[in-house]
């Protein structure tokens, strides 16, 4: 059985909405079609609009799994196996730095391919730090219960008594080959 128990939840800064709100409006600014919505987008329409997406975001750790969701009209909602996470960097840019924001990179093995599927940004992440460390600390544990060969260890009477058959046998086995010689 899978192991879906929350480990972190993150919580994310309200920054985010003035900085989706100014992402927006800039490429408004350089599309043509864009100068015609930017009066309604400045007086309340993208306020609300970075408002309601700022309430989309979720992102959450748990046991085998790093889960994240976003979007209004497009929503993504994407789970990687902690066990994929290649690599886990901080983007910064001056935007960012000037509301005090982080960006999440979380690169992912496999999924390649020219539309970027082995990425997913998580922005504004409140202690993105420490989170950061929780992911990477739940993935070094994963990993090592991997190459282990286990999953869950088996503690029920029924694999014990399987154990012990399998242990007899070999035994018999062994005396077998012993007489054979």
């Amino acid at each position: 059985m899978e192991n879906n128990e929350t480990i972190s939840k993150a919580t994310f800064n309200p920054k985010v909405k003035t900085y989706i709100f100014l992402v927006v409006l800039f490429y408004l600014i350089v599309s043509f079609i864009g100068w015609i919505i930017i009066p309604f987008w400045i007086f309340g329409l993208g306020q609300w609009l970075s408002n309601k997406f700022f309430h989309t975001l979720s992102c959450e750790l748990t046991a085998k799994q790093l889960k994240f969701s976003k979007g209004l009209i497009l929503h993504i909602e994407k789970t990687i196996p902690l066990e994929n996470i290649q690599d886990l960097s901080f983007i910064g840019g001056p935007l960012l730095r000037w509301f005090g924001l982080t960006l999440i990179r979380v690169e992912t093995a496999g999924g390649g391919g020219a539309h970027g599927t082995n990425m997913m940004s998580i922005p504004g992440i409140n202690d993105a730090e420490n989170f950061k460390m929780a992911i990477l600390s739940q993935r070094e544990k994963v990993i090592k219960e991997k190459s282990m060969g286990y999953s869950v260890p088996a503690t029920n009477n029924t694999s014990d008594k399987i154990l012990l058959d399998i242990k007899n046998e070999l035994s018999e086995i062994k005396q077998i080959l012993k007489n054979k010689q």
